[in-house]
């Protein structure tokens, strides 16, 4: 199964390949980062799949913005999160041109210390492989995810995104995909493999964190669990269903003040549907059985109502 260029997908589609919610695309919408529309395309699929992955760090919405408006001023592109490659550095969009990192807002060349010299030195490939190489990968897991909304094709997608690591061996949201099949699988070694390999593709990817804490809780070792969970949401402070994980392993643990902070979080950051309504209950309960203080700034203890 190959996904053709031409190919449409409505607005639902996007929503379910590329599992996003329907309030950040609108936020990317409200931000100029995407236009809005009835049908994508291909590229738009990319574009979005970019920025999801960038708003998994701590990066926001506004510094995505700020470089995307430079960079298209500085190199004269239409749209840099396809013609160039963007990661963050620091509160900054930086993006990868002509094989160097460029900040487009200062305006400087940023030195790439990441680079691993450990092993024999490789001749840099040049720009045009390595945007095929790019466009392949893309290519590549974007069918895999299409493959894995049939039981059917389940395999194939776990065989493609197996081959898309050998492709590109630093792709987090293949791994975490991957990991996500074990899990299901219930090979909760393997998915915490893949998981913890994409933590360390990319440590600011709030996703990796939050489903290694869920394999983690699964394996009851929570802990462990826990510590990534709190990763996650360190990361990602508004990560909803991190401090919603996050208050339930609290909870297992007795740790009710903890957990307590967790669910009001959620309640401010999803506030309607059913989650939140068990939510605002487990805050209520713990509320009434736990006899909490507070001081005030006079210094003066009062009980919590």
């Amino acid at each position: 199964m190959q996904i053709h260029q031409g190919t449409r997908y409505s607005r639902q589609d996007v929503l379910r390949i590329l599992h996003l919610h329907a309030r950040q695309l609108a936020a990317w919408e409200r931000a100029g980062l995407v236009a809005t529309h009835s049908e994508y395309s291909f590229e738009h699929l990319v574009q979005l799949r970019k920025l999801r992955d960038l708003s998994a760090t701590r990066i926001t919405v506004r510094s995505i913005r700020a470089g995307v408006d430079a960079m298209q001023k500085a190199a004269g592109m239409t749209n840099p999160l396809l013609e160039a490659g963007a990661a963050r550095r620091g509160s900054r969009l930086v993006f990868r041109h002509s094989g160097a990192l460029v900040d487009a807002v200062t305006q400087q060349l940023i030195f790439d210390f990441e680079t691993n010299t450990a092993g024999p030195v490789r001749v840099c490939e040049p720009e045009h492989a390595q945007a095929r190489r790019v466009a392949q990968a893309q290519e590549m897991f974007l069918t895999a995810v299409q493959l894995e909304e049939s039981p059917a094709t389940l395999d194939q997608a776990q065989k493609l995104y197996e081959k898309l690591l050998q492709v590109d061996p630093r792709h987090a949201a293949a791994s975490i995909n991957l990991g996500t099949i074990y899990y299901n699988q219930r090979m909760y070694g393997r998915a915490e493999e893949m998981y913890r390999a994409a933590t360390v593709m990319d440590p600011e990817y709030a996703l990796a964190f939050f489903d290694l804490g869920n394999v983690l809780d699964e394996m009851q070792r929570l802990h462990e669990a826990i510590a990534a969970y709190q990763k996650a949401v360190e990361l990602v402070p508004q990560y909803a269903d991190a401090h919603y994980n996050l208050a339930l392993a609290y909870e297992r643990q007795d740790l009710q003040r903890k957990a307590l902070r967790h669910w009001l979080m959620y309640c401010r950051l999803d506030p309607v549907g059913p989650w939140a309504s068990h939510a605002k209950t487990r805050a209520k309960k713990i509320l009434g059985n736990e006899k909490l203080t507070i001081v005030t700034r006079r210094g003066r203890l009062v009980q919590a109502v």
